[in-house]
């Protein structure tokens, strides 16, 4: 997947995230999952397009990491959808295939830790390397 299709993907996703606040009852406890909906399901695309448009590497590396952060509250979305079944405020149906999408998006963002760990683990062991040979001449 490109960043550009991750971008879309997550924007998509926070817009259907809305839609699915504007389905929430008036009530005060749909006001309140409404407000929580919003923060965590729409922070991760503009979050990711900040961290893709970084000037250097430094820049890059900062921006990455608050991404992955906001990406990380893809699991407070998922959560608060789950809520929204078990307290009855919208039925199954209609959160389904926007749950689908959360657990399909986390799974990306795992793939992409799990990359970034072994990419700081190579790049350890380069700088360990290097350390040793510059004390041996």
């Amino acid at each position: 997947m490109t960043p550009d299709e991750l971008s879309d993907r997550l924007w998509k996703f926070a817009a259907r995230v809305g839609k699915v606040v504007n389905a929430l009852p008036d009530t005060r406890l749909g006001r309140h999952v409404a407000g929580q909906l919003v923060r965590c399901g729409t922070a991760p695309g503009p979050n990711y397009d900040e961290g893709c448009a970084a000037e250097s590497r430094a820049d890059f590396a900062h921006k990455l990491s608050i991404a992955l952060k906001e990406l990380k509250e893809l699991k407070e979305t998922r959560g608060w959808l789950k809520f929204c079944v078990i307290a009855e405020l919208l039925n199954d149906k209609q959160i389904a295939p926007l749950l689908d999408e959360a657990e399909q998006l986390i799974r990306i963002r795992r793939e992409f830790d799990h990359y970034r760990e072994e990419q700081a683990a190579c790049s350890f062991e380069m700088r360990n390397e290097q350390c040793s040979m510059s004390n041996l001449q």
